[in-house]
């Protein structure tokens, strides 16, 4: 096994179901639905007019990964209506430069708009940063189902804790290899599983 193979963000992910049953077929997935009680939804809104706004901004999918919404990614950060109906929203990027918040920011404002809401500002913020952390147990569910390992935690300052593999997302199987530190985009990257021979993404943990 190479070295990048023993790293903080290949961690044991059973607990979650994670790798404990095979991706359905990737034409039947979608992001599951939000609620106004989801936790992402009700710490981005600023207060109690602005909570259906932040339902409809949560609702939007990635659009590399559509079948995570940016709720259970974790990048919404703050929804507040305004008294004249105006909407300001702040996002965080998974990473600087990230291609795909352009895309998300011009969704949010067209989800908002077909919500009644045509005035719409949405901020990127850098600080606080995006950390994998801030994804759901959801969205790491949905990650693997999608045919993408997802992220073990984010590693901490001190001594790095040693995994042994990324459990393949197809099989289940812990005898992979890292093929490539990137994979299809820079947060992920290439793996190839050597029971099913079958090559995967992984999100790297940030």
């Amino acid at each position: 096994m190479n070295g990048h193979s023993l790293c903080a963000d290949a961690v044991d992910l059973a607990e979650l179901g994670i790798g404990s049953h095979p991706p359905q077929e990737l034409s039947s997935l979608t992001a599951p639905p939000l609620t106004p009680e989801h936790p992402r939804i009700r710490s981005a809104a600023v207060d109690s007019d602005s909570q259906q706004a932040a339902l409809a901004a949560g609702s939007v999918v990635d659009p590399e990964i559509p079948v995570l919404t940016v709720a259970d990614l974790g990048v919404l950060r703050r929804v507040q209506v305004h008294r004249d109906g105006s909407v300001d929203v702040d996002i965080t990027p998974t990473y600087s430069g990230c291609p795909a918040i352009a895309a998300m920011s011009a969704d949010i404002r067209r989800a908002l708009a077909d919500a009644g809401h045509p005035a719409v500002t949405v901020s990127t913020v850098l600080s606080p940063a995006w950390t994998t952390d801030d994804m759901t147990d959801t969205a790491r569910e949905m990650l693997q189902r999608f045919g993408i390992a997802p992220p073990g935690p984010a590693p901490q300052a001190g001594p790095v804790a040693l995994g042994l593999a990324v459990r393949c997302p197809q099989c289940g199987s812990r005898n992979t290899r890292e093929r490539s530190r990137f994979g299809s985009t820079s947060c992920k990257s290439m793996w190839t599983c050597e029971d099913c021979s079958e090559p995967f993404d992984h999100f790297k943990a940030l």
